[in-house]
């Protein structure tokens, strides 16, 4: 049974996707879903696995239009938090509105487009707006073009979570300039994070996958950073895996029950502003 009450944190996903295929998709978009992915259905999914809270992601075929992701935040506030997708001249009363709802940060999925210049004024403003409010921005962007946009963003101060193991091509490589240079950012940036999630959109393998894990532990010396998401519903790769299979990698790639517990549970919940169930939790 799907509960909307406050539950036992147990574990949170920071990576999932809900939609329709009737919704208004927005142009110039990669991907158009021909099946539906309800709030619903992917909280069986965490059900399933014994994890009890979840973000959401809004979706890039969806643009701007977060009134989809909102409706569920509504729905099942105790369980769910989100990361939104605005334009960087949204007003302040649009980001309470959201904020109310659960949303606790913006997404740039920047894969496929040009790159702005993030040091100019209207995103500086924007990113002191999300850091005041103690939001972050989730960035999807190949590692190869992270080092160059990374150090405006981080200097405003705000929270940065990198998506996909940074979308390296395979594994993290310390010898690849681009992958070195990445590495030096995240090692020196303490408000930098980076999700251990949707390796196949990386094309690793498992032994790949460890790889990049034990790079990433070196970098940051621990645990303290990582996140893991399903990616559910794993679109575009829907035949390939599925959410049990992705548990199943996370516990792979960290068989030690403290590091998981770490981050599938203490870092997130912090991050995600679930710490208040947790504290509860402990007590």
């Amino acid at each position: 049974m799907i509960t909307s009450h406050l539950p036992p944190l147990t574990g949170i996903d920071t990576h999932a996707h809900i939609f329709s295929r009737d919704l208004p998709l927005t142009e110039g978009r990669r991907y158009s879903p021909d099946y539906d992915a309800w709030i619903e259905d992917y909280l069986r999914q965490l059900d399933s696995v014994g994890l009890s809270h979840g973000v959401l992601v809004q979706p890039s075929f969806l643009g701007t239009d977060n009134s989809f992701l909102c409706a569920a935040l509504r729905k099942y506030p105790q369980r769910l938090r989100a990361i939104a997708v605005v334009e960087p001249s949204i007003s302040e009363v649009q980001l309470d509105a959201m904020q109310a709802c659960g949303v606790v940060g913006i997404r740039l999925n920047l894969l496929g487009k040009p790159l702005a210049d993030y040091s100019s004024a209207l995103w500086q403003d924007f990113f002191a707006r999300l850091a005041r409010r103690q939001w972050q921005v989730e960035i999807q962007r190949p590692m190869v073009d992270l080092a160059p946009i990374l150090p405006a963003i981080l200097a405003s101060g705000v929270t940065v979570v990198i998506d996909h193991f940074g979308l390296p091509e395979g594994q993290i490589d310390p010898e690849l300039p681009a992958h070195q240079a990445f590495l030096q950012l995240l090692a020196s940036s303490p408000q930098l994070y980076i999700k251990l999630s949707a390796a196949y959109r990386c094309k690793a393998s498992r032994a790949q996958a460890q790889q990049s894990v034990s790079v990433l532990r070196s970098t940051c010396g621990g645990v303290d950073r990582f996140l893991w998401g399903s990616d559910w519903p794993h679109t575009r790769h829907e035949h390939e895996t599925d959410y049990v299979a992705q548990f199943a990698e996370i516990t792979a790639l960290l068989p030690d029950p403290a590091e998981r517990r770490q981050v599938l549970l203490e870092n997130p919940a912090q991050l995600f502003k679930f710490q208040q169930q947790a504290d509860a939790t402990e007590q």
